[in-house]
Protein backbone atom coordinates (compact mmCIF):
# COMPACT_ATOMS: atom_id res chain seq x y z
CA UNK A 1 0.00 0.00 0.00
CA UNK A 2 3.47 2.43 0.53
CA UNK A 3 3.90 2.26 -3.04
CA UNK A 4 0.02 3.08 -4.07
CA UNK A 5 0.23 6.07 -2.02
CA UNK A 6 3.95 6.96 -3.43
CA UNK A 7 2.29 6.62 -7.05
CA UNK A 8 -1.13 8.48 -6.07
CA UNK A 9 0.96 11.54 -4.04
CA UNK A 10 3.14 11.46 -7.66
CA UNK A 11 -0.23 11.81 -9.79
CA UNK A 12 -1.93 14.52 -7.74
CA UNK A 13 1.90 16.73 -7.72
CA UNK A 14 1.66 15.93 -11.86
CA UNK A 15 -1.91 17.09 -12.35
CA UNK A 16 -1.84 20.18 -9.91
CA UNK A 17 1.20 21.31 -11.73
CA UNK A 18 -0.44 21.07 -14.94
CA UNK A 19 -3.70 22.66 -13.50
CA UNK A 20 -2.16 25.80 -11.61
CA UNK A 21 1.82 26.39 -14.16
CA UNK A 22 0.36 25.31 -17.99
CA UNK A 23 -2.35 28.35 -17.86
CA UNK A 24 -0.11 30.93 -16.81
CA UNK A 25 3.14 29.98 -18.81
CA UNK A 26 4.02 30.90 -22.35
CA UNK A 27 2.25 26.85 -23.50
CA UNK A 28 -1.54 28.92 -22.61
CA UNK A 29 -0.44 30.14 -26.23
CA UNK A 30 -0.01 26.73 -27.32
CA UNK A 31 -2.83 24.84 -25.67
CA UNK A 32 -5.53 27.11 -27.33
CA UNK A 33 -9.17 25.76 -27.63
CA UNK A 34 -8.55 24.71 -30.89
CA UNK A 35 -5.56 22.51 -30.35
CA UNK A 36 -7.19 21.01 -26.69
CA UNK A 37 -10.01 19.15 -29.44
CA UNK A 38 -6.92 17.58 -31.13
CA UNK A 39 -4.54 16.64 -28.02
CA UNK A 40 -5.75 14.42 -25.03
CA UNK A 41 -3.20 13.88 -22.08
CA UNK A 42 -4.21 11.60 -18.97
CA UNK A 43 -2.88 9.94 -16.06
CA UNK A 44 -4.13 7.98 -13.83
CA UNK A 45 -4.26 4.55 -12.09
CA UNK A 46 -5.89 0.92 -12.42
CA UNK A 47 -6.35 -2.52 -10.35
CA UNK A 48 -5.47 -5.49 -12.36
CA UNK A 49 -7.16 -8.78 -11.87
CA UNK A 50 -5.39 -11.58 -12.92
CA UNK A 51 -7.31 -14.23 -14.68
CA UNK A 52 -6.92 -18.20 -15.36
CA UNK A 53 -4.05 -18.61 -12.57
CA UNK A 54 -2.65 -22.44 -12.00
CA UNK A 55 -3.84 -24.15 -9.34
CA UNK A 56 -2.66 -22.65 -5.75
CA UNK A 57 -1.70 -19.43 -7.27
CA UNK A 58 -2.71 -16.76 -5.01
CA UNK A 59 -3.00 -13.38 -5.98
CA UNK A 60 -3.58 -10.62 -4.01
CA UNK A 61 -6.93 -8.57 -4.42
CA UNK A 62 -4.57 -4.78 -5.12
CA UNK A 63 -2.72 -5.35 -7.92
CA UNK A 64 -1.93 -1.81 -8.72
CA UNK A 65 -0.68 -0.27 -11.70
CA UNK A 66 -0.49 3.77 -13.12
CA UNK A 67 -0.41 4.91 -16.81
CA UNK A 68 0.08 7.46 -18.68
CA UNK A 69 -0.76 8.43 -22.33
CA UNK A 70 -1.21 10.89 -24.95
CA UNK A 71 -3.48 11.23 -28.44
CA UNK A 72 -4.16 13.19 -30.94
CA UNK A 73 -7.69 13.69 -31.68
CA UNK A 74 -8.95 13.58 -35.80
CA UNK A 75 -12.90 15.01 -36.08
CA UNK A 76 -15.16 12.47 -38.11
CA UNK A 77 -16.45 15.46 -39.99
CA UNK A 78 -19.18 17.70 -38.12
CA UNK A 79 -20.19 14.63 -35.80
CA UNK A 80 -19.17 14.31 -32.38
CA UNK A 81 -17.02 11.28 -33.19
CA UNK A 82 -13.40 11.40 -32.99
CA UNK A 83 -10.27 9.00 -33.79
CA UNK A 84 -7.56 9.07 -31.67
CA UNK A 85 -4.18 7.40 -31.78
CA UNK A 86 -1.10 8.30 -29.57
CA UNK A 87 1.45 6.74 -27.54
CA UNK A 88 1.50 5.65 -23.78
CA UNK A 89 3.09 3.86 -21.13
CA UNK A 90 1.45 1.47 -18.52
CA UNK A 91 2.83 -0.31 -15.24
CA UNK A 92 1.09 -3.80 -14.02
CA UNK A 93 2.22 -5.67 -11.17
CA UNK A 94 1.45 -9.08 -9.96
CA UNK A 95 1.87 -9.72 -6.25
CA UNK A 96 1.84 -13.54 -6.06
CA UNK A 97 2.52 -16.28 -4.06
CA UNK A 98 5.51 -17.10 -6.13
CA UNK A 99 9.15 -16.26 -6.91
CA UNK A 100 12.02 -16.15 -9.43
CA UNK A 101 14.39 -19.04 -9.59
CA UNK A 102 17.31 -19.11 -11.94
CA UNK A 103 19.82 -17.63 -14.29
CA UNK A 104 20.43 -16.80 -17.75
CA UNK A 105 20.30 -20.44 -19.35
CA UNK A 106 17.48 -21.96 -16.47
CA UNK A 107 14.83 -19.29 -15.53
CA UNK A 108 11.25 -20.19 -14.07
CA UNK A 109 9.05 -19.06 -11.14
CA UNK A 110 7.95 -21.95 -8.40
CA UNK A 111 5.33 -21.64 -5.52
CA UNK A 112 7.14 -19.90 -2.58
CA UNK A 113 7.73 -22.70 0.01
CA UNK A 114 5.75 -22.36 3.10
CA UNK A 115 9.21 -22.65 5.27
CA UNK A 116 10.16 -19.01 3.65
CA UNK A 117 8.44 -15.94 4.90
CA UNK A 118 8.27 -13.22 2.68
CA UNK A 119 6.81 -9.14 2.98
CA UNK A 120 6.66 -8.81 -0.98
CA UNK A 121 6.68 -10.88 -4.20
CA UNK A 122 5.91 -9.05 -7.50
CA UNK A 123 6.21 -9.18 -10.90
CA UNK A 124 6.73 -5.61 -12.83
CA UNK A 125 5.69 -5.29 -16.47
CA UNK A 126 6.53 -1.40 -17.75
CA UNK A 127 4.41 -1.40 -21.44
CA UNK A 128 5.21 1.45 -24.26
CA UNK A 129 1.87 1.39 -26.23
CA UNK A 130 0.13 2.84 -28.80
CA UNK A 131 -3.48 3.34 -28.38
CA UNK A 132 -6.19 3.76 -30.68
CA UNK A 133 -10.10 4.94 -30.01
CA UNK A 134 -13.39 6.00 -31.24
CA UNK A 135 -14.46 8.74 -29.68
CA UNK A 136 -18.07 10.16 -28.55
CA UNK A 137 -18.30 13.44 -26.83
CA UNK A 138 -21.73 15.04 -26.15
CA UNK A 139 -22.94 18.44 -25.30
CA UNK A 140 -23.03 17.51 -21.94
CA UNK A 141 -19.21 17.17 -21.79
CA UNK A 142 -19.49 13.36 -21.67
CA UNK A 143 -17.40 11.15 -23.33
CA UNK A 144 -17.29 7.40 -24.82
CA UNK A 145 -14.23 5.79 -25.87
CA UNK A 146 -13.95 2.35 -27.48
CA UNK A 147 -10.31 1.40 -28.51
CA UNK A 148 -7.88 -1.20 -28.75
CA UNK A 149 -4.22 -0.58 -27.38
CA UNK A 150 -1.01 -2.77 -28.45
CA UNK A 151 1.87 -2.67 -25.81
CA UNK A 152 5.74 -3.85 -25.89
CA UNK A 153 7.47 -4.86 -22.70
CA UNK A 154 10.88 -2.59 -22.17
CA UNK A 155 11.83 -3.57 -18.72
CA UNK A 156 10.13 -6.58 -17.24
CA UNK A 157 11.04 -7.51 -13.91
CA UNK A 158 10.65 -9.57 -10.39
CA UNK A 159 10.88 -8.06 -7.22
CA UNK A 160 11.19 -9.96 -4.07
CA UNK A 161 11.70 -9.03 0.34
CA UNK A 162 11.49 -11.94 2.72
CA UNK A 163 13.95 -14.51 4.01
CA UNK A 164 17.14 -14.79 2.40
CA UNK A 165 16.99 -18.12 0.01
CA UNK A 166 19.58 -17.67 -2.00
CA UNK A 167 22.41 -17.18 0.16
CA UNK A 168 20.59 -19.10 3.32
CA UNK A 169 21.84 -16.59 5.61
CA UNK A 170 19.50 -15.19 8.19
CA UNK A 171 18.98 -11.75 7.05
CA UNK A 172 16.19 -10.45 5.16
CA UNK A 173 16.76 -10.32 1.55
CA UNK A 174 16.10 -7.45 -1.06
CA UNK A 175 16.58 -8.30 -4.60
CA UNK A 176 15.50 -7.49 -8.33
CA UNK A 177 15.44 -10.11 -10.96
CA UNK A 178 15.76 -8.45 -14.71
CA UNK A 179 15.97 -9.60 -18.39
CA UNK A 180 13.22 -12.40 -17.19
CA UNK A 181 12.50 -13.91 -20.71
CA UNK A 182 9.48 -15.89 -20.25
CA UNK A 183 7.94 -13.39 -20.65
CA UNK A 184 6.07 -12.47 -24.10
CA UNK A 185 7.16 -8.81 -25.38
CA UNK A 186 3.89 -8.22 -26.61
CA UNK A 187 0.38 -7.53 -25.08
CA UNK A 188 -2.97 -6.57 -26.71
CA UNK A 189 -6.29 -6.15 -26.13
CA UNK A 190 -9.77 -3.99 -26.33
CA UNK A 191 -10.24 -0.73 -24.21
CA UNK A 192 -13.46 1.07 -23.12
CA UNK A 193 -13.62 4.17 -21.09
CA UNK A 194 -16.39 6.50 -20.03
CA UNK A 195 -15.46 10.28 -18.77
CA UNK A 196 -17.41 13.60 -17.50
CA UNK A 197 -14.92 16.49 -18.04
CA UNK A 198 -11.60 15.28 -16.75
CA UNK A 199 -12.66 12.44 -15.07
CA UNK A 200 -12.82 8.92 -16.98
CA UNK A 201 -13.55 5.31 -15.47
CA UNK A 202 -11.81 2.96 -18.21
CA UNK A 203 -10.85 -0.71 -18.57
CA UNK A 204 -8.74 -2.49 -20.87
CA UNK A 205 -9.25 -6.56 -21.14
CA UNK A 206 -6.02 -8.53 -22.25
CA UNK A 207 -6.23 -10.67 -25.10
CA UNK A 208 -2.18 -12.21 -24.78
CA UNK A 209 -1.07 -14.23 -22.01
CA UNK A 210 1.52 -12.41 -19.53
CA UNK A 211 4.05 -16.02 -20.55
CA UNK A 212 5.50 -17.18 -23.52
CA UNK A 213 3.19 -20.52 -23.98
CA UNK A 214 4.59 -23.66 -22.22
CA UNK A 215 6.80 -21.15 -19.57
CA UNK A 216 3.83 -20.38 -17.51
CA UNK A 217 0.53 -20.38 -16.66
CA UNK A 218 -1.85 -18.76 -19.19
CA UNK A 219 -2.86 -16.14 -17.31
CA UNK A 220 -3.88 -12.67 -18.01
CA UNK A 221 -5.34 -9.24 -16.50
CA UNK A 222 -8.39 -6.96 -16.74
CA UNK A 223 -7.61 -3.86 -16.17
CA UNK A 224 -10.34 -1.40 -14.18
CA UNK A 225 -9.21 1.92 -13.00
CA UNK A 226 -9.67 6.00 -13.63
CA UNK A 227 -7.98 8.49 -16.07
CA UNK A 228 -7.87 12.12 -14.96
CA UNK A 229 -7.69 13.94 -18.56
CA UNK A 230 -7.28 17.88 -18.15
CA UNK A 231 -7.14 18.43 -22.02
Amino acid sequence: MKSLKKIMISLTVIMLCITIFVPHSGLAQIVNPSTKKKISIGVGLFNDFWLNTADGMKTRAINQGVQVLGTYNMPLGKSNFSFAIGLGISIHNLYWNYRYQGDSVNFQFVKIEDSLSYKRSKLTMPYLEIPIEIRLKTKSKVTVGAGFKVGYMVYGHSKWVGDDYLFKSANTLKASFKGIKNIEKFAYGPTLRVGYKWFNVNGYYSLSSVFVKGKGPDMYPISVGFLLMPF
